[in-house]
């Protein structure tokens, strides 16, 4: 059986980072419109720069929570595929064991030439004059996908999505897409799926089952559970 799990920024917020729609969440503190569009970075990079270097400094000092590595140790023992799908820019989930992770929205410790597309290891703070390793250019961006813009992988999602059995999604609020649709698509092709989450998603109705709670209870249990069955 092979597994394909969409995570949000429910299962890192037990490792103390924020989520983005809840109160006193990101988007509450910063205008989308100034930091992650191409329209910001446009008007004003110092700013957005400034953003996503105090996110990449709090993501550094976050620590994997059990969530995490109950993730991993399933794609250890699992005998069919475990891929995970995260719309995280954080890198929890690879420092917490997983190595099968397809980051849709891009990564904090990813840097992104603008002008030849350039991809290098973010240094700890960008700036808009730093050049790129490539073409020389200072046009350096956070290698993240910006509201506006083509998600990464789908081609690779859309696969694996076609083959698998069971869809997780795990933290996410239903709200964003095309992640949010990945539900359909699965169910559509024959997968049995299953919402993990604090509270009940806004495509709630779409899963096969449903469990509430905390990730670092839920996740664990669920592992172990599927684990002992399997």
């Amino acid at each position: 059986m092979n597994i394909v799990v969409l995570t949000g920024a429910g299962i890192s917020a037990e490792s103390g980072l924020r989520t983005f729609r809840d109160e006193g969440g990101l988007w509450a503190q910063h205008d989308i419109r100034d930091v992650a569009t191409p329209e910001a970075f446009a008007r004003n990079p110092d700013r957005v720069h400034g953003f996503y270097n105090a996110r990449r400094a709090h993501a550094g000092r976050a620590e994997p929570n059990a969530a995490h590595r109950a993730l991993a140790h399933l794609e250890r023992r699992w005998t069919g595929a475990v891929d995970i799908v995260t719309q995280n820019v954080d890198d929890l989930h690879e420092r917490g064991g997983s190595q099968s992770v397809l980051h849709m929205h891009g990564e904090l410790t990813g840097a992104l030439c603008a002008r030849c597309g350039a991809r290098w290891q973010a240094p700890a703070e960008m700036h808009p004059s730093d050049p790129c390793p490539a073409c020389g250019e200072p046009a350096t961006r956070p290698d993240i996908v910006w509201f506006g813009e083509m998600p990464y992988g789908m081609e690779r999602i859309a696969a694996l999505l076609s083959a698998c059995d069971l869809f997780v999604s795990i933290g996410t609020s239903g709200h964003v897409y095309p992640a949010a649709g990945f539900v359909q698509q699965a169910r559509a092709l024959g997968a049995h799926t299953l919402e993990l989450n604090l509270e009940a998603s806004a495509g709630a109705s779409l899963f096969h089952e449903r469990r509430l709670g905390a990730a670092t209870e839920l996740i664990p249990k669920w592992v172990d559970e599927l684990l002992t069955q399997g």
